[in-house]
């Protein structure tokens, strides 16, 4: 089921006849981004890039980074679904926060129907990295799982929130393994990684731009990566399939969102602008530092990859028997 969610390459979904933004249009006096986890990690990094393109782009004359984290990214949901819909204010989010989160929340305070699909932004494959807490000896999965079983009361792994994709990653590997691995939940990558860096948790599953700069300098290590090949990022590190986690293959957009209620017109003028953002040379290179590869979507494209997403999670979360209480 996770193969399903390796939808397309970015540029493959690059479309053609696109609108573009019309020269008399009036820029937004003021635009916000919201972003549902703290400053300083992958998504926020991403945002403002975007952010400072809708502005000098002529979107709007102000437009500005909102991070509101907590709650996994549901509180940031909720926060675009009491926003106008004049497109004034846009999500970022992965959308494993809009297509997953349906499954395993009873109680959500927002449907699929309250977001409106503006366009992919990027999209990344996640990694399983490992810091000073763990010997310089263990070199890839088969080693951390023996030294996790040896060392049970060591044996944990962080994710940048329980229920999000990497923590799926990380419950399916202890599944499908029959190790246990304790799960530390954090509010976004940031944090969880400082935690790695200290030997705090033992690893970690986040995207892999999170470790970038850590790995260079030796200070991480990846000891696999979840897309269907190696990351060109980090040619040298195994997938989890060719190490005999084939069901572990898995990727994410993340994408761009307005309320409800959009009008057509505000849709196409917000997703022409990120078009142009995303496909711009130095944002492309941007997101590469990032460990991201930048690609954008029609809306009507960004609908079909939420509406297949929601889909494919549903036996997944059935499979890992996870519910917020756990």
């Amino acid at each position: 089921m996770l193969n399903r969610r390796q939808f397309v390459t970015a540029t493959g979904v690059v479309t053609l006849g696109w609108p573009v933004i019309a020269s008399s249009a009036q820029p937004i006096e003021a635009a916000k981004v919201l972003v549902g986890f703290p400053a300083g990690g992958t998504t926020d990094a991403v945002s403002r890039r975007v952010a400072e393109k809708l502005q000098s782009g002529g979107y709007a004359k102000v437009a500005l980074v909102d991070n509101k984290a907590g709650a996994g990214g549901r509180i940031v949901v909720e926060e675009l679904k009491r926003s106008p819909a004049d497109g004034s204010t846009m999500l970022l989010t992965p959308t494993g926060i809009i297509t997953l989160y349906p499954h395993i929340y009873s109680k959500l305070a927002y449907r699929i129907e309250d977001v409106t699909p503006v366009s992919t932004g990027c999209r990344v494959v996640f990694g399983f990295g490992v810091g000073p807490a763990v010997p310089e000896s263990v070199k890839n999965l088969k080693d951390y799982l023996a030294w996790a079983k040896a060392h049970p009361n060591g044996a944990s792994y962080g994710s940048p929130g329980a229920g999000t994709p990497p923590h799926f990653l990380g419950a399916l590997l202890a599944k499908e393994s029959g190790v246990e691995l304790s799960h530390v939940p954090y509010r976004g990558s940031a944090p969880g990684i400082q935690d790695l860096l200290g030997g705090q948790v033992a690893a970690m599953t986040s995207p892999i731009g999170d470790y970038l700069p850590y790995l260079r300098s030796g200070k991480l290590r990846l000891l696999a990566t979840s897309g269907t090949a190696r990351s060109k990022f980090t040619p040298d590190v195994q997938t989890y399939a060719e190490q005999g986690f084939k069901n572990l293959t898995m990727s994410e957009w993340y994408a761009f969102f307005l309320p409800a209620g959009a009008s057509p017109d505000v849709v196409q003028r917000a997703s022409a602008a990120i078009r142009a953002a995303v496909t711009s040379p130095d944002v492309i290179e941007a997101f590469a530092q990032l460990g991201f590869e930048a690609g954008a979507s029609t809306p009507a494209e960004l609908a079909k990859i939420v509406k297949d997403d929601n889909t494919s999670w549903g036996p997944i979360v059935k499979k890992v028997g996870f519910t917020p209480e756990n």
